[in-house]
């Protein structure tokens, strides 16, 4: 009965969001409880790995973001890579509004947030946690609305999603790289040429793409990139080819192998160790800081700028088409969901303020928790209304 109960759980659309809000939540009450002295030091826990003269040693909190969060990212890059190839990606017509919308999601909160930052030039790296959107969160919302949202509208959901990925792994590789190693880099390239040619040569195996790619991993992380990055450029020469016999491609099958345990398993516990927020930190007074204050508007009212308004003129002058069977305060209703910016906002943040101090590690986290709820409940409640406002316009 436990086993089937859970296998129904994970069968829910909204059950990656659920979890992922679990996990928040388990974090906060472990920092605001007696708990708080084992959490910090489960978190802070020394795991090394050592092959005769390298070494990789981290707390537990760093290998859960660079290491485990690297698989999320391989999960990203073959998702992206599906989508090009064969998904929505493909269709050029169908890409367009989405593209369009997605710009305008990381431009508009990035301009609001730096707008509010101006001129401090710690708080200034922050300023692109705003421009990110959780997509597990997002479907979860949807999934509450069930048939009253057109498939239309979480197909240009989801395309935009893609693409707003594809954007914060850009801006990572380009704005939070730290001093860079020659040597390593030189060995990641070097890895980069193998799998390569590996996928040239028409390899169908997937061991040897995953052994390649633990050591560009590996490089890439005493590079002074971000390690998270080599998961991307390994899915992107994971074979979009059938093996003989198989009824799906390489590519699809680790795919479809690795969702659950991303979306079930890596991603609750990346929420668990970074969302721990003192409940003295969750007050109004504190919300108004510029950091805080900064994410918050730029995830609230930077996604309806952005991304509502980059597609009403998108739409208007004719370069896209309204998604089939959808109405303005449907796509309206959408945009306030991408303002749900927790999973990558957090990483973003991660990064932005690892060497801010521990004070701007709490102002973000509290300022995408603000700006992600608001988005999300004014976003469901909008959904709402325009769906019963749609089947009643039908009935008449």
């Amino acid at each position: 009965m436990v086993l089937k109960a859970i296998k129904d759980f994970m069968r829910l659309e909204a059950a990656s969001g659920i979890l992922l809000l679990v996990a928040a939540i388990l974090a906060m009450v472990a920092e605001n409880s007696a708990a708080k002295g084992l959490y910090d030091a489960l978190l802070g826990t020394a795991v090394e790995m050592r092959i005769g003269d390298f070494e990789i040693a981290k707390p537990l909190l760093l290998w859960i973001n660079d290491g485990l969060m690297a698989i999320f990212f391989f999960l990203i890059g073959l998702e992206v890579k599906r989508e090009v190839l064969a998904g929505e990606l493909s269709d050029p017509s169908r890409v367009v509004l989405p593209v369009i919308a997605a710009i305008g999601g990381m431009a508009i909160p990035a301009a609001i947030y730096s707008w509010i930052n101006w001129g401090d030039p710690v708080a200034i790296k922050g300023w692109a946690i705003p421009s990110a959107t959780d997509i597990a969160f997002a479907l979860g919302v949807i999934a509450l609305l069930g048939s009253r949202i057109p498939q239309s509208l979480k197909l240009f959901l989801v395309t935009l999603a893609i693409i707003d990925d594809l954007g914060a792994i850009i801006i990572i590789a380009i704005f939070y790289t730290a001093d860079l190693s020659v040597a390593s880099l030189s060995l990641a390239a070097a890895a980069v040429v193998v799998l390569f040619m590996m996928n040239r040569r028409g390899v169908l195996q997937l061991a040897p793409y995953l052994l390649v790619g633990m050591i560009l991993w590996a490089a890439v992380l005493k590079s002074g990139v971000h390690a998270t990055l080599a998961g991307v450029l390994t899915a992107l020469f994971i074979p979009y080819r059938k093996a003989p016999g198989e009824s799906h491609t390489q590519l699809e099958r680790m795919e479809h192998d690795l969702h659950p345990p991303v979306v079930y398993g890596i991603l609750p516990l990346f929420a668990f160790a970074n969302a721990g927020i003192p409940f003295e930190a969750m007050t109004f007074e504190y919300l108004a800081h510029p950091v805080p204050l900064g994410i918050a508007a730029g995830l609230f009212f930077g996604n309806q700028l952005g991304v509502f308004g980059f597609s009403w003129v998108a739409i208007k002058l004719g370069i896209s088409k309204m998604p089939q069977d959808a109405n303005w305060l449907q796509l309206y209703g959408i945009a306030l969901l991408c303002g749900i910016g927790f999973t990558m906002s957090l990483f973003i943040g991660s990064l932005a303020f690892e060497q801010g101090g521990p004070d701007l590690a709490v102002d973000d986290r509290v300022g995408i928790l603000a700006g992600s709820l608001a988005s999300g409940i004014l976003g469901y409640v909008i959904l709402r209304l325009s769906s019963s406002r749609a089947s009643t316009e039908d009935s008449e």
